[in-house]
């Protein structure tokens, strides 16, 4: 398989219309998860070109986690979440990564969540000095930039929500997220919602912005995560199989929670980067290893990080109602999966 040699942009919360959305290329629909192989089974799993829809895999890859599980993975590299979750259904695919903006996805019943890989940490909104904004309440009224049915638009409303205001006492104007750097450093609006690193883009030309709301902010109730999605119909049909792919990803976890720095390496050379190009990607994302996670599931954490998600995704139209997290996050498959590698 040849693999990327780019960085995907921040794609995974691209809304894209899933009826409109072509077939990834690439995805055949002869071959079967856990399907037999010699002594391998097979499994076909998406990812992103960036650090955090990559590095579990790398490392699995790097770790020889596949081989110790008796896995034989086909890797196929995509550019958002979506487009996976458009390839679980239509057989193409057995696995995939999504992020936080397209979470509504598993939430409408497309996708099921085996594991969170990490909680994104790089969403701001921000505001340009001299614009009267100092807190969430101050955006009343003001011009706010941002990437629609992206995570910059969940940190908006989770903003506006904290101080009480709807959309509708906000000018919210929307562009895709290239431009609301330049929008923003040319000072064309009051505030902007959108993420690091851009917003290190944005600080050459307004090193004096304000960060107004984080990500952080909302941590533990509620958190932006991305995760590792099967088809609801593997998860039912072969939940054994499930296990033990959901095994590899909790020892690729447990080792990039214990190797953060050396795991950006990882992720590079898999991804055919230069050595340091991912340099400072852990500072963006909170690594949970497994004990902690499966602590966090079966407290009813992790279910209220997605159903709170599910509320926000209903707020900007995207669901027509909230789905219950117990229903989409197999929790209790995650727990019993295979052991943790922490070599």
């Amino acid at each position: 398989m040849k693999k990327s040699r780019f960085i995907g942009r921040r794609t995974a919360g691209l809304l894209l219309a899933l009826a409109i959305i072509p077939a990834a290329t690439g995805c055949g629909g002869d071959s079967s998860a856990g399907s037999s192989g010699g002594d391998s089974d097979k499994v076909r799993f998406g990812y992103i070109a960036d650090y955090s829809g990559s590095a579990a895999l790398a490392v699995a890859q790097k770790q020889g986690l596949w081989k110790k599980a008796g896995i034989t993975p086909e890797l196929k590299v995509f550019t958002n979440g979506p487009l996976q979750v458009q390839a679980l259904g239509s057989g193409d695919l057995d696995f995939g990564y999504v992020g936080p903006g397209a979470l509504w996805l598993p939430a409408s019943g497309r996708a099921s969540i085996v594991s969170v890989n990490m909680l994104g940490l790089a969403d701001r909104v921000i505001a340009r000095p001299g614009s009267g904004i100092d807190r969430p309440a101050d955006l009343k009224g003001k011009k706010i930039a941002v990437a629609e049915g992206t995570s910059g638009d969940m940190i908006l409303d989770l903003a506006l929500r904290e101080a009480g205001l709807e959309q509708s006492d906000v000018t919210k104007v929307a562009m895709d997220a290239s431009t609301v750097v330049t929008a923003f450093s040319s000072g064309q609006v009051d505030a902007a919602a959108t993420w690091y690193p851009l917003i290190d883009t944005m600080k050459k030309k307004v090193p004096d912005l304000k960060e107004i709301s984080r990500t952080e902010d909302y941590y533990p109730e509620l958190t932006f995560p991305n995760v590792f999605v099967t088809q609801p119909k593997l998860a039912s049909g072969n939940p054994e199989f499930v296990k033990k792919v959901t095994g590899v990803l909790k020892a690729a976890g447990d080792w990039i929670a214990a190797h953060p720095q050396e795991s950006e390496t990882v992720a590079a050379d898999f991804l055919e980067l230069p050595a340091g190009q991912l340099e400072g990607s852990t500072k963006y994302v909170k690594i949970l290893p497994s004990a902690e996670l499966t602590k966090l599931s079966q407290d009813g954490t992790v279910d209220g990080w997605f159903d709170g998600l599910a509320d926000v995704f209903v707020r900007m139209k995207k669901l027509p109602e909230a789905g219950r997290a117990k229903d989409y996050y197999l929790a209790d498959l995650y727990a019993t999966a295979g052991k943790a590698d922490h070599s």
